[in-house]
């Protein structure tokens, strides 16, 4: 039994057992109060009723008590007084009754034997303990005997007795050998109850000499032996004459064959049995029974059931255990021993009693004078207790009499006390198993109201929250409270508020008004007190971005928010939990100031993920379930069941699926006879199925396997089933993708694909090729063939159409009749050229060309179309000869005209046209001459401004690398930028074309000026360019300024405008796109050529083109209605024509003198901008220029 702590002698507490007082006048557990009242003793800590003790050691008996003053204590021994200053081995410890008598120094522990009881007595009344029975504890040796051999036959049952010497307390047995191991226990050997050794049925294993019994005392902590005991077994093998020949024919049983036996109970005898048993002991039943083959034993109770929860099975179910017995455990309780042979039963009579126990138990009663109270004792047993009082340790009848005391059986009552009637009173319980005693005091006390709560508390509450004041007091008789707001504010009543007993103010639903200063008011007949408490009240803290259930793949990454609001006067602390527990210690965690974050996510990571929110007055919180998705778990256990020629039954279990249900399973195949280590697609089911009928092919070996499918992926493959051989049979089909293509004129090359292993269907896979010319009366030609995939027939007329089919066949037969093809025998080049070769020019960069179509016989194969040849002979403009680059476009099928894009204007060109087969081109039709007309010019090649002067600026240009044309003019148009950079008038002049410079006069100075550009034929004006430049300043002001530019003062004011203004402009740049346009139109408009005509796309005119040679000139794209911009830029989104229209290009690409490059465009400098526009961003030298 453990040992209560003890309070030290030295420290005194005065703590009243309040949680049992029943009066209208409760006493806080205050220290400072507690040490100022007058209290009666109560015991705090005791021996126990029952206490052995080391008769080695000094023994100590406990009895600690507290009281107001504190108490005196005696003792009694025996039921008389122990004087403990007549013995000089016993002593008390200081301010504490507990004795210590000294047996190391010569006592004896059995002088010392009997019933004690302890007294704490004060002016207020007296206390006892229990009666504390000291006994030394004793470990006897055992009595020699003399211990005679076991010889056992072998089946036959066998018990050891230990019978251990009776100690104080009993001793704990084990069987042990000479070795100290513990003896193997079994169902068939076991220790009983007692500490008897059992034998069920002995076996030579059990032959030994030192069955050894030992008895451990751990009050002493000394272990006792008994004698070893020997055990022989005799088994039928072992007998033998010599033994036979020494034994007495009563002796002779060992000699008799090993039989089965029924159970017999060893332990208990007979067929019933009784067992009493207290109330909350353990019940133990044990039931050990011999018998071959060895017993097994089951537990009942008769006309009811085992309690669950506690009954337990040891020792093998030989014996039952229940813990914490009642009266309703009471029964008959039967065990049965059950082997082949038989069975046995006993019926155990249980009977619970038990010692008393407290039903209500005596509490303290704090009382003012005047007042009534009571004094409960009630108590419960089998049999029934009895109850009896005492006061001050004395029987109630014969001690001092108090005229407002009433005792009435199990109860005292109490009326109108005085100061006087302070007592102790004992409560006795008692039966013939135990007793019970109780303390508990009555005290008389009159007392001015304390106020306990310290003054000017401070309550911190958040809004919409009850706050609650406290006014911990005391006084008797018991003060009555009363609340106040404010320093003069009026007495608290009403509905808002809720007063307790306890003095507490409670408000239900604190707001903002509600903060301020109260004031508590205790009163009674002794005096009054106030105290003064103050409130606050806070905002709640809230999470305004809560976390949200996510879906994460495993190693992915997943982030939880927790965004919080709160009063600014608290601190907050986030705390994050999964599945209500910490975070695991892992660095994959991170937490932040407002997240969760977690990376590379796992399985073990699926859970709840909860962010709380603490402050020093409230708490929110918020949680998330994370799930973790990943592909399936492989499927696994596949089993083939219905096996049959052409088809199979396949079943499998799924593996986990990890979150994400899974959509469909895949089964693929292994043909290990044909292409081991390759498996192919079977078929797929439903993620509901996990069986599915299966087509099979003959003549495989067949493995499946299952991959499982959800929305994250595809699982690794399951472990392969096992193989499966369908027999062999003749071909089901034939080869397929059957073709007959010449590869010479007089050839015809036949060709298949050839059946895989699987659809081979058995072995000696061939195939039977046959042919015969079509609409020809003859007969089929066959061959068969192996292991190939081609036939050649040679001797072929040229292009002639053959029937073929290809037939495949095994060793057992063949496969259904094939399907027939037509084929044809090889292709010769075309024999003529396209005749009446006719163009058509449509405008200056398209032309449309015309032929007649050749005969079919002259084509000799698969006619694939016409080839239009086009190459520039010259431009008319310059009268110089180039170098010829040949362009090709194709037109497919059987057309007989076409359309030739990219021309270049005013040229020469020449073309012929060819017809093309499958084998190549033939002919070329006669070179056909024709000549484009003029067209706009493209860009003048440049624009140069120099030699500036105060009024005059000199241009000079380069003419258009492509006249296109016969030059006209050239057009100047000018204005001017002002230092806002808004534009001037536009002024317009036209310039012979043969003139390359001019110089323009009557300008202003230093003037910024825009130039546009460009070149003229008869058909119109080319795109331009454009340039600017500034005229230089007056010279007087220069002069000027270089003089005042000398100056000190001015060199600083200009440095500090010129920061200025680079500030500025970095401004401006930022605000301005870093630096656009002038605000006129993005782009001039584009210059259309009038000559081109729109065209349908489906009228099939334009063909495919691919250009022969490379030309040596710089040669820029042209796109469609408009010419190159003079930046020379090409935007492959500006423009919607392409190749498509025209034909199919060979290398993808025109170039200037008329080829054409899939999708072109070009941006071109726009028209000048009438009026005063801005058309250039600023810069720092305009900025400069401006302001100077």
């Amino acid at each position: 039994m453990m040992k209560k702590k003890s309070i030290p002698a030295s420290k005194p507490f005065l703590i009243l057992f309040l949680c049992q007082m029943i009066s209208a006048l409760d006493v806080p557990l205050d220290s400072k109060l507690l040490e100022e009242l007058s209290q009666p003793p109560t015991i705090t800590h005791q021996s126990p009723k029952d206490y052995i003790v080391d008769p080695r050691e000094n023994i100590v008996i406990q009895c600690e008590a507290k009281g107001k003053p504190p108490p005196s204590f005696s003792w009694t021994r025996n039921g008389t007084h122990f004087d403990i200053d007549k013995d000089a081995q016993v002593t008390m410890k200081p301010n504490s009754g507990t004795l210590v008598i000294n047996i190391m120094n010569g006592g004896k522990a059995e002088a010392y034997e009997g019933v004690y009881q302890c007294t704490a007595r004060n002016e207020r009344g007296a206390a006892i303990s229990n009666n504390i029975v000291i006994r030394p504890s004793r470990s006897p040796l055992w009595t020699k005997e003399k211990l005679e051999p076991h010889q056992v036959r072998e089946g036959d049952s066998l018990v050891l007795h230990c019978r251990p010497p009776v100690g104080l307390p009993p001793p704990i047995i084990f069987w042990m050998d000479n070795a100290f191991q513990r003896l193997p226990q079994s169902e068939r050997v076991s220790q009983g109850l007692n500490g008897d050794l059992y034998f069920s049925n002995v076996q030579p294993e059990d032959t030994r000499e030192d069955y050894i019994c030992y008895a451990r005392f751990n009050h002493t902590q000394t272990i006792q032996q008994k004698q070893p005991i020997s055990v022989k077994v005799f088994s039928l093998d072992s007998l033998n004459d010599t033994i036979a020949a020494n034994l007495s024919d009563t002796d002779i049983y060992g000699a008799k064959p090993v039989t089965e036996r029924q159970p017999v109970l060893l332990t208990p005898t007979g067929s019933t049995s009784t067992k009493v048993e207290l109330r909350g002991n353990v019940l133990l039943l044990e039931c050990i029974a011999a018998g071959l083959p060895t017993p097994v034993i089951r537990w009942i109770k008769e006309g009811g059931e085992l309690p669950a929860n506690r009954t337990f099975f040891e020792n093998f179910k030989k014996t039952l255990k229940i813990i914490d017995v009642s009266e309703a455990d009471s029964g008959n309780y039967k065990c049965i021993a059950r082997n082949t042979l038989g069975s046995v039963h006993h019926v155990i009579s249980v009977t619970v009693k038990a010692a008393p126990y407290w039903i209500t138990a005596p509490r303290n009663l704090v009382l003012s004078p005047g007042e009534d109270g009571t004094l409960i004792c009630r108590a419960n047993g089998n049999p029934k207790p009895s109850i009896s009082w005492l006061a001050n340790g004395v029987p109630i009848a014969i001690a001092p009499e108090d005229p407002s005391r009433k005792v009435d059986g199990d109860t005292i009552i109490f009326s109108h006390v005085q100061e006087r009637s302070s007592a102790v009173y004992q409560c006795n319980a008692s039966n013939e198993y135990g007793y019970l005693l109780a303390n508990a005091f009555v005290n008389v006390l009159a007392e001015p109201p304390r106020i306990l709560t310290p003054a000017n508390k401070l309550y911190q509450v958040i809004a919409d929250s009850p706050a609650l004041l406290d006014c911990a007091y005391f006084g008797s008789p018991k003060p009555e409270i009363e609340w106040f707001k404010g320093v003069k504010g009026s007495i608290l009543r009403g509905n808002e508020y809720v007063f307790h007993d306890n003095g507490t103010l409670e408000i239900p639903v604190a707001q903002k008004d509600s903060t301020g200063t109260y004031t508590c008011v205790a009163r009674n007949e002794l005096g009054k007190i106030q105290n003064e408490v103050h409130l606050e009240i806070k905002d709640p803290t809230m999470i305004i971005k809560q976390p949200e259930y996510k879906v994460v793949q495993r190693y992915g990454q997943v982030s939880f928010e927790c965004i919080i609001k709160h009063d600014s006067t608290l601190l907050p602390t986030v705390i994050w939990l999964k599945d209500n527990d910490e975070l695991p210690d892992d660095e994959r965690f991170l937490v932040g100031k407002d997240n969760l974050t977690i990376m590379n996510v796992t399985d073990k990571d699926d859970g709840t993920y909860t962010c709380i929110v603490n402050t020093t007055l409230d708490s929110v919180s918020a949680s998330a379930v994370l799930t973790v998705v990943a592909r399936p778990n492989p499927p696994f256990d596949l089993e083939l069941t219905g096996q049959l020629e052409r088809s199979i039954e396949l079943s499998w279990i799924p593996g986990d699926e990890n979150n994400s249900p899974i959509t469909h399973f895949v089964i693929e195949y292994e043909d290990g006879l044909h292409e081991p280590g390759v498996w192919h697609y079977q078929t797929e089911v439903p993620g509901t199925q996990t069986t599915v009928q299966l087509k099979l092919s003959p003549y495989v070996n067949y493995s499946f396997r299952v991959v499982a499918v959800n929305k994250i992926g595809r699982s690794q493959p399951s472990e392969p089933s096992e193989q499966y051989l369908t027999k062999s049979a003749s071909p089901d089909e034939n080869p397929a993708n059957v073709q007959g293509i010449g590869s010479e004129p007089d050839n015809l090359v036949i060709t298949w694909e050839s059946l895989k292993g699987f659809q081979s269907n058995g072995p000696g896979l061939q195939y039977k090729v046959s042919w015969r010319q079509k609409d020809v009366d003859d007969e089929w030609t066959s061959v068969i063939v192996a292991n190939v995939s081609k036939y050649i027939v040679s001797g072929t007329p040229t292009f002639v159409p053959y029937e073929i089919k290809v037939q495949a066949l095994n060793d057992l037969g063949y496969a259904p009749e094939p399907s027939e093809v037509i084929g044809h025998s090889g292709e010769d080049l075309p024999m003529v050229a396209p005749g009446n070769v006719q163009v058509h020019v449509i405008n200056s960069t398209l032309a449309k060309v015309h032929w007649d179509p050749v005969p079919l016989k002259t084509v000799r194969g698969h006619l694939q179309g016409y080839k239009v040849y086009y190459w520039k002979v010259q431009s008319l403009s310059r009268r110089s000869r180039r170098h010829v680059e040949k362009k090709i476009l194709t037109f497919r099928g059987n057309k007989t005209f076409g359309m030739l894009p990219g021309l270049e204007p005013y040229s020469s060109y020449k073309l012929n046209v060819r017809v093309v087969n499958g084998k190549g081109e033939g002919p070329a039709s006669p070179d056909k001459v024709f000549k484009t007309p003029e067209g706009v010019p493209s860009s003048p090649s440049y624009l140069k401004i120099t030699n500036p002067t105060l009024d005059s600026l000199t241009l000079e240009w380069g003419s258009p690398t492509h006249p296109n044309g016969v030059l006209t003019s050239y057009i100047l148009k000018f204005q001017p930028i002002n230092n806002t950079h808004e534009l001037g008038p536009l002024v317009e002049i036209r310039i012979p074309a043969n003139e390359s410079s001019l110089i323009l006069k009557n300008l202003n100075y230093s003037t910024r000026y825009k130039f546009y550009f460009n070149a003229q034929t008869s058909v119109g004006s080319g795109s331009q360019i454009t340039e600017e430049a500034v005229t230089i300043m007056d010279e007087a002001m220069a002069s000027r300024q270089v003089d005042i530019a000398t100056q000190g003062w001015f060199i600083g004011l200009m440095c500090a405008v010129a920061l200025l203004i680079l500030i500025l402009l970095i401004v401006c740049f930022i605000r301005r796109n870093k630096g656009g346009k002038y605000p006129v139109k993005e782009k001039e408009d584009a210059h259309a050529d009038p000559e081109i005509q729109p065209m349908k796309e489906d009228d099939g005119t334009f063909g495919e083109y691919r250009s022969l040679e490379s030309d040596a000139e710089d040669h820029k794209p042209l796109k469609k209605g408009s010419r190159t911009p003079s930046d020379r830029t090409v935007k492959k989104e500006d423009s919607d024509d392409s190749l498509v229209d025209y034909g199919e290009g060979v290398n993808g690409q025109f170039n200037e003198d008329g080829s054409f490059i899939g999708q072109y465009s070009g941006k071109k400098e726009k028209e000048p901008a009438e009026g005063n526009e801005s058309s250039e961003a600023p810069s720092p030298v305009n900025a400069m220029n401006s302001f100077v």
